[in-house]
């Protein structure tokens, strides 16, 4: 794979990761840069681990991971989509909670290898071919963590535009990332 075609790989592979990380920095509280960066640090991270263990998946079960991976990614997604939904619907309004500045550690790590399972299966896909898998998987990480952090900074300027409407938008986001990913699998 040339360059050029590795930089497509890297990028697509980060959109949805892009979409989930507007919705994140909405639901925050003027999230500043640093937040943001480390959000993008914990995805692009993820993101180019799970190419690797698809590659490693391929050589060994490659049947297997692209039978169920799918499924596993929507179930992640509609889990971290309900639970924003009812934050977004249920929880405290506005006035009432002091405003957040940060996601969790564990909330963030589950919602990146919810996003980023698709890139696993690419990397069972390039077990396949001839194709350098590290810098692959580094081209990846880079990306995500790029349109992850620009992703959060634009959610920053929506953020308090939308308020609670925020963390319900992102709800539907990650739960329509997930019905994509279905979608794609079955009629795709």
């Amino acid at each position: 794979m040339n360059l050029s075609a590795t930089l497509l790989l890297a990028f697509g592979m980060s959109m949805d990761a892009f979409a989930v990380s507007i919705g994140k920095g909405a639901a925050l509280h003027k999230p500043k840069f640093r937040e943001a960066l480390r959000t993008g640090l914990i995805f692009g991270t993820i993101e180019a681990i799970t190419p690797l263990l698809g590659w490693a998946l391929g050589m060994f079960a490659s049947q297997f991971v692209m039978n169920w991976n799918h499924w596993i990614a929507f179930f992640l997604l509609l889990f971290l989509g309900a639970r924003m939904l009812y934050e977004g619907i249920c929880g405290k309004p506005d006035t009432d909670e002091a405003p957040r500045h940060r996601h969790g550690f564990l909330l963030l790590v589950t919602t990146a290898i919810a996003t980023s399972l698709d890139a696993m299966a690419v990397g069972v896909g390039l077990a396949f071919l001839q194709v350098n898998i590290w810098w692959t998987a580094l081209a990846i990480g880079c990306a995500t963590l790029i349109m992850t952090t620009l992703g959060m900074m634009i959610g920053r300027f929506i953020g308090p535009l939308l308020g609670k409407r925020a963390e319900i938008l992102g709800g539907l986001v990650l739960i329509g990332i997930g019905v994509q990913i279905l979608y794609n699998q079955f009629y795709g």
